[in-house]
Parts: structure tokens; C-alpha cells; sequence
């Protein structure tokens, strides 16, 4: 964008265009999610009639398909450069004072510098650290494990056990707190604790790691209480830091937060005047979208003379467990912290097609009125394509939709979004 503004830029990347998203975060990552759901449908084809009683997975056939398509986006992504004027550098770029870069042996300099160079997963220092794999590896995986053990209570965590476990690796989760998906509302994270269960993988909570040892079976986790699990690989999917390491950020006067992110203000602007930053590197929301509006913002900001601004108010957002997670607008509980009134409409049911299965799947939906105003503040969803149905309603929570937008709005029937237009009774307080 910036260049189609008229600046003359280029762009440093190391490994492959795209970002993590791309290459090693969500779209590998939810075209596994893809692959790991057939085993579902087989078993649920028999209730409409289709015998399927033969099926055979190969990993590497679905590994090494994800990897022809990263390498099409990747080329997509070079196209768009390339159109664009942009001059491409495959190097790593160091800082060497506030206006140069050195790009493996060149040295480039500019009227401005973007840093846009994301985060990378973060791996507690326990012993035995040097077992595990982060998602970055798991992408790449030789073989599957017979038995996966994934550290952690995230997005990540969540959405690779369900991946392994639906491929058929025996999955344990472990983590530290009562339950995972901190931040999430709490009738979200029960429910999706549930239907994990359910589907067979192991949920172990409140259970700290302390040490990771090779054992004559594979490798064994030692926990604080002194249990053990036994596992042939361990995810850790424990966060993920910015990626500043080896940027020579030491050579400029750039300061940075006390977890490590790169400090920028309302328009991305470090404490030096013509170095910017922003995306997973400030540490704000890491989630590509939002990094995407970041940066259409500082273009337009910087060289469109527009007040290029990104509202975090109604960030919606997905974990493509299973099933998925939707959401947009505060929790339940941050909604009765911020509002002086709200009202809870919510609706929990066996989703149409799994009236003629055996399975016993829940969908859960949730909407939250601020009764003041009338306004929808939040939509949460658990069910399958959560995120294509809550897309929606952020179109409509940033609108200023209200709750007799909602009601007075026609049902599509017959489907799972149709509950949606159709809850007409709050909860109970």
C-alpha cells in the first residue's frame, strides 16, 4: 500500500513472504483441522447412508500437500511485491543506526524503517527443554507420534490437540490453570473443555511441568505433585514472544516493554522519530488481521495524508478447535465490569446434522445487550464454522446494531445461525 501511495520501498525477509500466519500459524494450521475432521465424517456417513467402512491416512501426503500450497501463497505474495515496485531482499536486516540496515552484506538505508517482523513461540527454560517442539516444527513433522502430549491452555495448545487427536495420536493436554483459554468466556471455555473430553483427549489441569526427561519408552514429564506422563512427543504451546532478537535494536534508541515488545505510540511511531512498528512485534492483539489494519493505517497515515486509525473495541476472532470458537465483544464477565446493565440471551443444542448421528456434540451461542442503550456488545458461538457466522455479527456490532436489529431480522431456515435472530428470552440472572 505504501508503495501504491508512492513511496519508494523494499522489504527484508529471511525465510518465506507471508508471515507466520501463512507459512507456519493459521492457514497450515487450519487446513490440518480440515484433514483431521474426516475421521469424524466417516464414522457419521453411516447415518446417511454411505459405508465407509476402509479408510487409510498418510501423513506425509497431507503434510507435503500443505506444503505445495504455502509455497502457491508464498509466490502469490512475491507477485504482489513485485507489482507493486517493491524491491524484495532476502536477507536478514540488522539495524546499524537509526536510518541504515545492513542486509546480510549490504547496507541499505531509509527516510523511514517499519519493523513488522511479528513473534516467535516461547519455550519456558525447564530442564529438558531441549525435548520438545514448538508449532513451528509440528508443521513439518517426519512422522506422527503414537502419543503427543501438548503443554499449554491457548489457541495453539487448544487447536493442535484437537489436530492430533483426530488424526489418531493419542492426546493429552496439560495445563497450568483450572481450565485453557484464558480470556475466553467461562461458558465457552467449559464447553469446549467437554466436547475436548469427549472426543478423547485427555484434559489434564491445574498440573505444572517442572522437567522433561528421556525415558525407555520415549519421554517422561515430571510434574510439581511428582507425577509422570509418558509421551513420544511433547508441543509446547506455552506463548509467544516478539521477535526481536538479533535486529540490532542495541544500535538505536528504540526502547522496549517490559515483556519485550517494541513500545510505539497511537501511530506506530517508536521512541525514534522514523523507526515504526507494529503487528505480533507490540505485542497488542496477535492475530493477523489486525495486523493487516495496522498496517493499511501507518500507510495511509504516512504516506496518504489520512488519520489512519484501528479500533480494538470489537476484535472478532477464532479458534479453530473442535468444534470452532467464534467470538467479538467482552466476555460475560467483562461486560458486567463495564456496563451498568446487560442482558443475556444464549441457546445450547444438538446441531441439525447431528440429529441422525450418534454424536453428541453441543453448539452454544451467546448474545450480550447492553439494555441502557439496547446495543449488542458481544457475540460468542461454540459450533462448527463459529467464525463464518460471528463475522457477521462484528459487521454488526461495529455498525451499532442493537437487539431489536436483531430480532426484527429473518431467520434463514434451516440453520445453525437462524438461533441466533431467534433468542428472544434473557437468562436468568
Amino acid at each position: 500500500m505504501a508503495a501504491e501511495f508512492g513511496a519508494k520501498v523494499g522489504i527484508a525477509e529471511e525465510i518465506h513472504l507471508g508471515g507466520t500466519c501463512v507459512n507456519v500459524g493459521c492457514v497450515p494450521k487450519k487446513l490440518f483441522v480440515y484433514g483431521s475432521h474426516f475421521a469424524e465424517e466417516f464414522a457419521d456417513a453411516a447415518a446417511y447412508g454411505w459405508g465407509v467402512e476402509k479408510t487409510h491416512f498418510d501423513w506425509t501426503l497431507l503434510r507435503d500437500n500443505k506444503n505445495k500450497e504455502i509455497t502457491r501463497l508464498n509466490g502469490i505474495y512475491e507477485r504482489l511485491l513485485q507489482d507493486s515496485n517493491v524491491e524484495i531482499f532476502s536477507a536478514h536486516a540488522t539495524f546499524l543506526d537509526h536510518h541504515s540496515l545492513t542486509l546480510n552484506s549490504t547496507r541499505v538505508s531509509a527516510e523511514k524503517i517499519l519493523i513488522a517482523t511479528g513473534s516467535t513461540p516461547f519455550v519456558p527454560p525447564i530442564p529438558g527443554s531441549e525435548h520438545v517442539v514448538t508449532s513451528n516444527d509440528m508443521f513439518y513433522l517426519d512422522r506422527l507420534p503414537e502419543r503427543l502430549t501438548v503443554v499449554g491452555g491457548g489457541y495453539i495448545a487448544v487447536e493442535f490437540a484437537g489436530i492430533m487427536n483426530g488424526l489418531g495420536v493419542q492426546t493429552t493436554l496439560v495445563y497450568r490453570g483450572s481450565t485453557f483459554l484464558r480470556g475466553f468466556d467461562q461458558d465457552i471455555r467449559h464447553i469446549i473443555a467437554r466436547e475436548l473430553k469427549e472426543k478423547g483427549i485427555r484434559l489434564q489441569f491445574n498440573t505444572t511441568i517442572t522437567k522433561i526427561e528421556k525415558c525407555r519408552t520415549g519421554l517422561a514429564l515430571l510434574s510439581e505433585t511428582g507425577a509422570t506422563i509418558e509421551t513420544d512427543l511433547v508441543l509446547y504451546a506455552t506463548g509467544r514472544k516478539p521477535h526481536v532478537q538479533n535486529l540490532g535494536l542495541e544500535n538505536t534508541e528504540i526502547q522496549m516493554s517490559a515483556i519485550g515488545a517494541v513500545e510505539v505510540d497511537d501511530s506506530y511511531q517508536t521512541t525514534v522519530p522514523n523507526v515504526f512498528a507494529l503487528g505480533d512485534v507490540i505485542d497488542r492483539a496477535q492475530l493477523t488481521p489486525v495486523a493487516i489494519a495496522e498496517g493499511m493505517a501507518f500507510a495511509q497515515r504516512q504516506f496518504n495524508h489520512q488519520q489512519g486509525v484501528v479500533d480494538y473495541s470489537a476484535i472478532p476472532t477464532c479458534v479453530f478447535c473442535q468444534p470452532n470458537i467464534g467470538t467479538v465483544g467482552p466476555t460475560e464477565e467483562e461486560a458486567r465490569d463495564t456496563y451498568s446493565q446487560i442482558e443475556i440471551f444464549e441457546s445450547s443444542f444438538k446441531p441439525m446434522k447431528h440429529t441422525m448421528t450418534r454424536r453428541n456434540e453441543t453448539t452454544y451461542m451467546k448474545l450480550i445487550v447492553d439494555t441502557t442503550t439496547d446495543k449488542l456488545i458481544s457475540a460468542h458461538m461454540v459450533g462448527p464454522e463459529a467464525g463464518e457466522i460471528i463475522q457477521g455479527f462484528a459487521v454488526a456490532i461495529t455498525a451499532g446494531a442493537t437487539k431489536a436489529d436483531i430480532d426484527r431480522t429473518i431467520a434463514i431456515h434451516p440453520t445453525t445461525a437462524e438461533e441466533f435472530v431467534t433468542m428472544r428470552d434473557p437468562k436468568s440472572n
